[in-house]
């Protein structure tokens, strides 16, 4: 098992292992991703947290894909919850993100002072979201450091105008690459 500092991972030979990791880690930063927050709910307690990885999975059923590392609150609250909901961001808020890489403080009507509401599965959807996905978890894929959870779209919408330019990884300072 790696250190901690120490590339992770298959490292072609004849290649020096720092100066590939930090290739591969170029490489993986490159990779388009946008910036969401992912509520999570389960019983009183209330979470949002900055994801990176979000994906529709299956078109039908409607299933949307959520990566969050293992040791992470919003962990526990998806799995015993059983649900989350994804909250797409505008461009223009792109500071907001940086509000929730720790666990959020609720309040009784906001998460870090931003205001929240619930929809079908109970979870904080931000109010100034571009738009949502409310989904209900199907099954949890362990992947190690991470689990792929796997939602059923309950329900959905824009609370912004459509064509609202959404964020991206490139329009903050932020990186994740592994």
């Amino acid at each position: 098992m790696p250190h901690a500092g120490e590339p992770v991972g298959p490292i072609p030979a004849g290649l020096d292992p720092e100066e590939y990791d930090r290739t591969r880690r170029r490489v993986l930063w490159s990779l388009p991703t946008g910036l969401y927050l992912l509520g999570s709910r389960a019983g009183e307690r209330r979470n949002l947290m900055t994801l990176s990885l979000a994906v529709q999975l299956s078109t039908d059923p409607k299933l949307v894909g959520v990566a969050v590392e293992s040791g992470a609150v919003t962990h526990s609250l998806v799995s015993d919850g059983g649900a989350f909901a994804l909250s797409v961001l505008a461009r223009e808020d792109r500071a907001i993100v940086r509000r929730f890489v720790k666990p959020a403080e609720w309040d009784g009507a906001a998460l870090n002072g931003e205001a929240v509401h619930e929809r079908a599965t109970g979870c904080p959807v931000l109010d100034r979201a571009v738009a949502y996905l409310d989904c209900r978890l199907e099954r949890a894929v362990d992947l190690g450091a991470h689990t792929l959870f796997v939602g059923e779209v309950l329900d959905a919408g824009f609370l912004r105008a459509e064509d609202t330019p959404v964020l991206r990884m490139e329009d903050t300072r932020m990186s994740y690459g592994g």
